[in-house]
């Protein structure tokens, strides 16, 4: 197993949830509005997802702490799986420009509305499918809030992939550690189809074969 990480949770916790009020706001609509992943999940209605996510420079600090940690170069090859409007991977983009950055989501609208510059290094696809890449390829692959989304069959396909083309590799996931969390997390998770506790994530990577860094993030 790789290394717990702390890297998008100050990002996480800077924004205020109302749980109570989205656990009661006709939340099986909503749900199913939000597992289409496109334009109203994005742009639409917070009760549907993001509420309008739009470019604002808030993740160049965790691009910056990403490139530190591994010790990524103009040299590297980087693959974001799940990379939604792609925010993250536009920032390593800008940091490091000669890097070869590859960007797959499901949402034809996540895609369309990244940030311009970054729309040629995105392909649209399932976290959860065979990735059309050689082993080892990227120096390292990134999948931040994407493979909690999968049920357990796909959970493992995905881990499995992301094991098998990156020398390093990096999962964000949601979780808990105290019923309170659980709680909190069934409330607001629109898409979430993993609920697993910090205990049971590291148990189904060691099972699943997967040994890159992974960080969780909690429903406080």
């Amino acid at each position: 197993m790789g290394e717990k990480l702390n890297l998008v949770t100050p990002l996480h916790t800077s924004t205020k949830r109302d749980y109570l009020a989205r656990m009661v706001d006709d939340k099986v609509k909503c749900m199913g509005k939000a597992k289409e992943y496109e334009a109203d999940y994005w742009d639409g209605d917070r009760r549907f997802g993001y509420g309008g996510y739009r470019y604002d420079g808030r993740w160049k600090p965790v691009a910056q702490r990403i490139i530190e940690h591994y010790g990524l170069t103009d040299a590297s090859r980087i693959l974001d799986l799940g990379c939604g409007k792609a925010h993250l991977l536009h920032e390593l983009k800008l940091l490091l420009p000669g890097a070869e950055v590859i960007g797959l989501d499901i949402s034809a609208h996540g895609l369309a509305t990244a940030p311009e510059a970054i729309r040629p290094f995105l392909r649209q696809g399932r976290a959860q499918d065979a990735l059309p890449f050689p082993d080892k390829h990227f120096d390292l692959v990134l999948s931040l809030g994407c493979v909690f989304n999968l049920e357990i069959d796909g959970l493992a396909k995905a881990l499995g992939e992301i094991e098998r083309v990156g020398r390093c590799a990096y999962v964000m996931v949601e979780s808990y550690r105290n019923e309170q969390e659980l709680f909190n997390l069934q409330c607001w998770a629109l898409t979430c189809e993993s609920f697993f506790s910090e205990r049971e994530w590291i148990w189904l990577f060691k099972h699943f074969g997967y040994t890159g860094d992974y960080e969780f993030i909690f429903f406080e």
